[in-house]
């Protein structure tokens, strides 16, 4: 069995940040890698506070924030990512994810477990251009990755039994509840809820409701938030991102037709809470 004593993930955007924080959290060695040394820092100082409000809060100890910290390295060079496991947390572009694990590969002369976190495209297609392919498995964390306890663990014909066991031992360890998800467009959690998403926007397209309408009447349903400050929160170019996927890979199946509205608020650099404005405006940007 394959032991993990040191994790890498590269991309360092919330997501990313969030995986380094829970894994750090429950004693592991983390190498944050982002090719942008502005967000490395920032990504360190959002955990720092995320960890501080931890603190005040009573959920961790002050001890326990500054030990976090200390297993927490940044790295804007790729050719350090030497771990493990890594986790590529990149955006959700199959080109993008290819490239990514085949250099981490060869870093780590075939010797990681290489895990992609991708939300909806197809993890043997991410690995197909690997020289070894059963190395690659998926783990899907979900935002905010520091509190959400559910993770997809996704094999696909080719991931090898002992590195799903130790992934499956790795998510137990850093306290998430995994569940086991077939390599199919969105998974379980993301194929579902693209109607929580894609229904709530054609309610506003069409005039039916309004934002701000939705979002109460889903609370008041018990929803812990609202589809579109759910957007908000998880970044609404990463929204569109995944209902494209799932809709390409269900050969553009109508039921999960991308939204216009989106479409127009990505363009426009209207991304959520990470720039100030989405479907609703922040005071802060995040």
């Amino acid at each position: 069995m394959k032991l993990v004593r040191s994790v890498g993930v590269v991309g360092a955007g919330t997501m990313g940040l969030g995986i380094a924080q829970v894994c750090a959290s429950a004693g592991i060695d983390v190498l944050l890698y982002d090719i942008n040394t502005n967000q490395l820092d920032k990504a360190v100082q959002a955990i720092g506070s995320n960890l501080a409000e931890a603190v005040s809060r009573g959920r961790i100890s002050d001890e326990s924030r500054i030990a976090t910290l200390s297993r927490i390295r940044k790295t804007h060079d790729l050719n350090f990512m030497v771990t493990d496991i890594v986790i590529e947390a990149a955006v959700e572009r199959l080109d993008i994810k290819q490239t990514l694990l085949v250099q981490l590969e060869k870093v780590n002369e075939g010797k990681a477990i290489l895990a992609t976190n991708t939300s909806s495209i197809s993890v043997s297609e991410i690995a197909a251009r690997l020289r070894d392919p059963s190395s690659c498995i998926g783990l899907h964390f979900f935002n905010p990755a520091d509190r959400m306890k559910l993770v997809e663990i996704i094999s696909t014909k080719d991931t090898k039994a002992e590195y799903t066991q130790a992934i499956s031992d790795f998510a137990k360890k850093i306290g998430k509840v995994a569940v086991y998800a077939k390599d199919s467009p969105g998974f379980i959690v993301n194929r579902v809820a693209r109607h929580y998403y894609v229904e709530s926007l054609k309610l506003i397209e069409s005039h039916a409701a309004r934002v701000e309408a939705v979002d109460a009447l889903m609370r008041a349903s018990g929803f812990r938030m609202g589809p579109f400050e759910l957007m908000d929160l998880i970044g609404i170019d990463t929204n569109l991102a995944v209902t494209t996927s799932v809709y390409e890979g269900f050969g553009k199946a109508h039921k999960f037709t991308p939204s216009r509205t989106q479409q127009q608020l990505v363009a426009r650099g209207d991304l959520g809470r990470k720039t100030g404005k989405g479907f609703y405006e922040y005071n802060q940007q995040k």
